[in-house]
């Protein structure tokens, strides 16, 4: 019989577009000290850690987690590394979880980093350009990197697939909206990295088109920063509970699903993000939800672009296909209506450090289920070519 796992410590650096003064050495370690502070327990009662990197290239090494393991202090214990794009984050919970409900450790480190702009391009002395085509190797290198395939591009697929089966949702105004509703959320979180950085609709109606139909302040932006969570079994975490005076969040449901990585016949359904939907799915058969509308009260997305968080919130089944819309439309997700949706500011607002990206979500999650007295979160993270992966853990406040 597979153990109870809870979440029983939290937490983040800050997010930055630049951590000029720390190598990801220095993140790592930084996230590691304050999570076991808030956990009150010393790293040699952790029994296990799981590594969220996404990419090589942006750590400069192609085995990242081999230095932090002595580092942070977990030497001669069980590491392994997880990579999936987008969805590391979430994915490397997922993977702690397995652990440690099989019997295998008490506990278990989380911990995910990200020093992406340490890329640079000395043509245009920047990183952006290097960024970007480094995350380009994440898509098919024998066709689509060489073409100049971008994230961007791969996820405006999929956007433009959905508004031609649904002409009428996803509206310009709608996206804006939500742009701005998340710049107004993010102010309360002080380690994003836009948090001073509020907008109106108007404003991001009017900026830079990047990729259509995604303007500028409607995407997410390269971050650099750790988060990291403490994981235990349920005995362990009671009494690690007993000792903080903060309640276990547990994880009671996990689901994931990786779709096919090329469109076309019999493979990726471009309307669809059928990732989402399975994984979901999957997720709320395990934690036992059979209505996600009456049973979600939080949910940390992955929203990588505005439109993809819409889509995402109809494939969750929180939303109809077609009226993703009424999220604004009909106030589901404005302040006071049925969902609360990325508290923190999401990707587009607190930061997208890749690999720790879904954690931090889980570290904001877990902080919004106790400081609201909820019940039950969702956090989602996707990613890889045309949102191809997929991991959704459900959290639930006792």
């Amino acid at each position: 019989m597979s153990k109870r796992v809870g979440i029983v410590g939290a937490a983040v650096t800050p997010f930055k577009a630049k951590w000029n003064e720390k190598t990801y050495y220095e993140l790592a370690q930084m996230a590691t000290r304050e999570v076991v502070k808030d956990a009150k327990i010393s790293i040699k009662d952790v029994d296990s850690v799981f590594y969220g990197i996404y990419n090589d290239i942006f750590e400069r090494t192609c085995i990242p987690e081999h230095a932090l393991h002595g580092l942070i202090g977990m030497q001669n214990k069980f590491g392994t590394r997880i990579s999936t794009g987008g969805a590391t984050g979430a994915y490397t919970i997922s993977a702690a979880h397995a652990y440690l409900a099989a019997g295998r450790f008490k506990t278990a480190l989380v911990l995910g980093v990200e020093k992406c702009t340490d890329c640079f391009d000395f043509m245009s002395m920047s990183a952006t350009p290097e960024v970007i085509k480094s995350i380009g190797w994440s898509g098919d290198s024998f066709f689509e990197q060489k073409l100049g395939w971008t994230a961007a591009d791969s996820y405006a697929e999929v956007v433009l697939a959905y508004m031609d089966e649904f002409p009428k949702d996803l509206k310009p105004e709608v996206t804006a909206k939500i742009s701005s509703l998340l710049s107004e959320y993010v102010k309360t979180n002080k380690y994003a990295q836009r948090q001073h950085d509020q907008v109106t609709p108007e404003e991001v109606m009017n900026s830079r088109l990047v990729v259509y139909p995604f303007k500028e302040l409607e995407i997410c932006v390269y971050t650099e920063g750790a988060a990291a969570l403490i994981l235990a079994e349920e005995e362990t975490a009671k009494a690690i509970s007993k000792n903080t005076g903060k309640p276990i969040v547990w994880i009671t449901g996990l689901g994931e699903a990786n779709e096919h990585s090329f469109a076309g016949k019999n493979q990726k359904i471009m309307p669809r993000i059928m990732s989402d939907y399975l994984g979901s799915q999957r997720a709320y058969k395990m934690a036992g939800i059979k209505d996600p509308k009456k049973s979600i009260d939080i949910v940390e997305l992955h929203d990588a672009f505005v439109h993809q968080l819409e889509i995402s919130m109809a494939e969750f089944g929180l939303v109809p296909r077609g009226k993703a819309d009424s999220l604004i439309d009909d106030g589901l997700m404005l302040p006071g209506g049925k969902y609360l949706v990325n508290p923190c500011g999401g990707l587009i607002y607190s930061g997208h450090a890749v690999g720790a990206s879904n954690i931090m979500s889980a570290w904001s999650a877990r902080n919004e289920l106790i400081k609201r007295k909820k019940k039950t979160a969702l956090v989602h993270g996707t990613g890889s070519t045309i949102a191809q992966y997929t991991a959704i853990c459900i959290l639930e406040h006792d």
